[in-house]
């Protein structure tokens, strides 16, 4: 009996926090809003039934964006910006306060619509999934539809599909239509349709090695296919050299993980320019702040507590180190793991220049009695 060909879609939530914000107030629809302020942007209801709103313009302080609508994303503010630098960028954006209980009650809800066609999932967060249906019945474009308008009925959300045979090209594929796209791609395509893409849109290809491959004259995916291999090994050494080749090429053999053993949880970000860790304090405070918030909240919906908190660097040289803290109880709460992370980055040499950062939970147990801390205070980075 001959296997099926593989079918593997990348689910991808439009704008998660923002549009669930907007269930919530319709009236915002069509302006550029920020998601990422505390409880005093909360939007307050005035006598007469309208609605006052915090603006970014008043925002002072050293927050991150969490998200953004796509009318605030063409003003250039994006996901993890200084909300200060995002300020001047969009001074009348309206902000709103980041409200993870309502997030994680869309979460569950969209992801068991989905679970009630195609039960092969790899969860990936809050707001994002990998689905196998290579052996679900039906016609490929015609399932997918059927996906996002059940995830359209169980949340009044949109989202965005790509399919194709394997991991790393359905998501690139779910981003080439946003918001509530569906592109479907087979390995003939690739010329056509991936290889005029900008080598940013594979991910795990951030800012600096984009910069570093235009440098080599290498500006799109198809570049990248057709680059001299060694010259690859030559600027970023052989195992990451190794992977562009075939990343490029659309080669992923990865399988879509849906064990229900989680060994590991981790949030991470790679930096729209390298930052440094004195002469951008605040910026990399902000960050580390917002990555055990997120990490945080992964934990507590996945029903874990962690043993052992690690942080990852990535320099400008592409060099990655990482730090194990062990910690005295097992915890889910943000303000322990940003601790713990923060003792991790003091044993670490931070003269170079960082172009990522990131935190991960393992030693993972069921969750039971953790005590829940305060959420965390951004300030020094090594506090």
């Amino acid at each position: 009996m001959t296997a099926r060909a593989r079918r593997i879609a990348h689910l991808d939530m439009d704008a998660f926090y923002a549009s669930v914000e907007l269930l919530h107030y319709p009236q915002l629809r069509g302006q550029p809003v920020v998601i990422g302020g505390g409880r005093d942007s909360a939007p307050e209801q005035l006598p007469d039934g309208s609605w006052r709103y915090a603006r970014l313009r008043d925002y002072v302080g050293r927050g991150v964006i969490t998200t953004a609508t796509y009318e605030a994303r063409a003003l250039g503010v994006g996901s993890a910006m200084g909300m200060m630098k995002a300020a001047k960028l969009a001074p009348d954006a309206v902000l709103l306060p980041v409200n993870f209980d309502r997030y994680r009650h869309y979460s569950r809800l969209f992801k068991a619509a989905v679970a009630a066609i195609a039960p092969e999932i790899e969860d990936r967060g809050i707001d994002e999934i990998y689905i196998d249906l290579t052996d679900v019945e039906g016609e490929t474009e015609a399932l997918a539809r059927r996906i996002k308008q059940a995830v359209r009925d169980a949340t009044g959300l949109s989202c965005s599909i790509g399919v194709t045979p394997n991991k790393l090209l359905s998501k690139i594929c779910s981003d080439l239509d946003k918001p509530d796209g569906l592109t479907v791609l087979g390995y003939d395509e690739i010329p056509a349709r991936i290889w005029p893409l900008a080598v940013r849109k594979i991910n795990g290809v951030g800012p600096k090695a984009t910069d570093k491959l235009a440098a080599l004259g290498i500006a799109t995916i198809g570049d990248l296919a057709a680059a001299d291999p060694g010259l690859l090994q030559q600027h970023f050494g052989h195992h990451y050299a190794g992977w562009l080749a075939d990343a490029a090429r659309g080669v992923d053999t990865r399988e879509v993980a849906t064990s229900s053993e989680t060994k590991s949880i981790s949030r991470e970000t790679t930096f729209e320019r390298d930052l440094h860790a004195r002469q951008d304090r605040a910026a990399l405070s902000a960050i580390l702040t917002s990555l055990c918030e997120r990490l945080a909240e992964d934990l507590r919906r996945k029903g874990y507590v962690s043993r052992t908190i690690s942080i990852k660097l990535r320099f400008d040289d592409f060099q990655i180190v990482s730090r194990n803290v062990t910690v005295p109880q097992a915890v889910d709460d943000a303000a322990a793991i940003l601790h713990a992370a923060r003792a991790g980055l003091k044993r670490v040499g931070l003269e170079r220049r960082l172009r990522l950062l990131g935190v991960r939970a393992s030693t993972l147990e069921p969750r039971g009695a953790a005590p829940v801390a305060a959420r965390p205070v951004q300030g020094e980075l090594f506090a």
